[in-house]
């Protein structure tokens, strides 16, 4: 039996996968081009797509950011990640990135949502010298994720560990919260380890994202963006990788250039601040 269906024993039969309501992760991927989503959440999809017509433009250089930093902190030593608000598993995952520069990295996988649970399979083929693992947990909880016996198995705390929450935090409403939610992983973590965040913001379009957001929380999925300077609390006390805190498109865009979106794409359609924090 594999570690994903270990997993999936452990979560109570009461859990199920809802199609008829909207769900954010199906959504996302619908906006990725994905195929695992239903009506419903094509229909939510498109109003937002309606009133963010660069919806799958932003989606996609937030992806590409995940992938641009992942090899980056790689290429600087890092062998270990925490990633935490996984999403449908989309390749290249984030363990397939890391172990295309360093095949020995080890990736802690967390997520609460049971379409996740359903495709976790996917996000178990470590290499052979790497290796991945799947916790279903909840960032609400930051203490249970790093009491289970997933992560024990997996990543050494004692060495630095990648804390990656990409495009996670604006799905918690309140800033004090997500700021505790960071701060109760990442102490944990020693010196050298790296925070690696993306977040939806309405400062760039002042008129499509608040409708963006408006949409989302009508569906049952809180939203809550958040402006440049509140993102930026979230790296205090730690040092910012170049070239800082940026539209994710304009994190280091020329690493890989099946990664760089065209030059006409404006800060405004991605709508997405980045960034990479270390731990001195």
């Amino acid at each position: 039996m594999s570690e994903a269906e270990d997993v999936a024993q452990d979560v109570p039969l009461s859990t199920r996968i809802r199609q008829d309501v909207p769900h954010s992760a199906r959504m996302y991927d619908y906006f990725l081009g994905g195929k695992d989503h239903y009506a419903v959440d094509r229909e939510a999809a498109e109003r937002v797509l309606g009133v963010f017509p660069n919806m799958r433009t932003a989606v996609q250089a937030n992806r590409a950011f995940m992938r641009r930093s992942t090899r980056a902190l790689a290429r600087l030593g890092l062998r270990q990640w925490l990633d935490i608000g996984t999403g449908i598993p989309t390749s290249p995952n984030l363990h397939e990135v890391a172990q295309s520069v360093a095949p020995d990295a080890r990736v802690v996988y967390v997520d609460n949502d049971p379409v996740v649970l359903a495709h976790s399979r996917a996000l178990m083929t470590s290499t052979p010298e790497g290796r991945t693992a799947y916790i279903h947990g909840d960032v609400h909880d930051p203490e249970a994720i790093l009491a289970a016996p997933q992560l024990a198995a997996t990543l050494d705390l004692g060495q630095p560990v990648v804390l990656s929450m990409v495009a996670l935090l604006h799905f918690v409403p309140d800033v004090h919260e997500a700021r505790s939610i960071v701060d109760r992983l990442f102490k944990h973590l020693p010196a050298g380890s790296a925070l690696v965040l993306s977040h939806a913001t309405a400062e760039l379009d002042v008129d499509g994202a608040p409708k963006v957001q408006e949409i989302y929380n009508q569906v049952g999925t809180t939203l809550q963006l958040r402006s440049r300077a509140q993102f930026a609390t979230f790296f205090e006390g730690l040092d910012l990788l170049e070239p800082g805190i940026v539209t994710a498109h304009r994190w280091r865009p020329d690493d890989d250039a099946a990664d760089r979106l065209p030059t006409s794409v404006t800060d405004a359609q991605v709508s997405f601040y980045a960034g990479v924090g270390v731990k001195r």
